[in-house]
């Protein structure tokens, strides 16, 4: 069973009028092995849903999605991507049950999900991922009070940054790359279910 760990961009943050504009991807193994990684802008079709506050989150102004390829080209892209990591050949209109894999966001994969859901119902394409989906919201939330009744210290908050810092990991850029934090969120991950590995359990 792979992990897809995905980190999205929108426009805003209600899916029924927002959209994506950035897709970032690391496939890896079930050894956590990474098998691949994918980027790409999305232009949006819905231009006055395009909202200032989330550009200065993520930094991408409409000016730089003039050249992006539109969100029917971008998913079955996507899609062949996973596939092609995999060393599997996409079908020519479903990939239904070919992408197996638990999904892994950075935090708040609900809204993650709702959005690319949302991307797959506009384009009317067939959902091809599985329902098995992780946040390092809701891990760490369950996680923080079993690592301090541990003795472990842990952050406060449980920001992506702040659980990234407290492995000494930060983004190399400074600013919200969907790539870059999906890289980020795996290689947190690894780091919570090493420490997960480490605790002692008594009857």
């Amino acid at each position: 069973m792979e992990y897809l760990v995905v980190d999205l961009e929108m426009t805003g943050g209600d899916p029924s009028w927002h959209e994506i504009i950035s897709i970032g991807a690391v496939l890896y193994s079930e050894q956590w092995v990474e098998l691949g990684r994918y980027s790409s802008l999305v232009y949006p079709e819905n231009e006055e849903a395009f909202s200032k506050p989330s550009e200065a989150v993520h930094g991408i102004s409409l000016q730089d999605l003039q050249d992006a390829p539109m969100l029917d080209d971008v998913l079955p892209e996507f899609e062949e991507w996973i596939l092609s990591c995999r060393h599997l050949k996409p079908g020519a209109f479903d990939n239904s049950n070919l992408l197996k894999h638990t999904m892994i966001s950075g935090l708040g994969i609900v809204n993650d999900f709702a959005f690319l859901k949302a991307a797959y119902g506009i384009v009317n394409r067939n959902w091809p991922y599985s329902y098995r989906l992780l946040d390092m919201q809701t891990l760490t939330h369950t996680l923080y009070p079993v690592f301090r009744e541990a003795g472990i210290n842990v952050p406060s908050r449980q920001s992506l940054d702040a659980i990234a810092g407290f492995f000494g990991l930060q983004r190399e850029s400074g600013e919200h790359d969907a790539l870059e934090d999906a890289l980020l969120t795996g290689h947190c991950f690894q780091e919570l279910m090493k420490m997960v590995q480490k605790l002692k359990y008594f009857p």
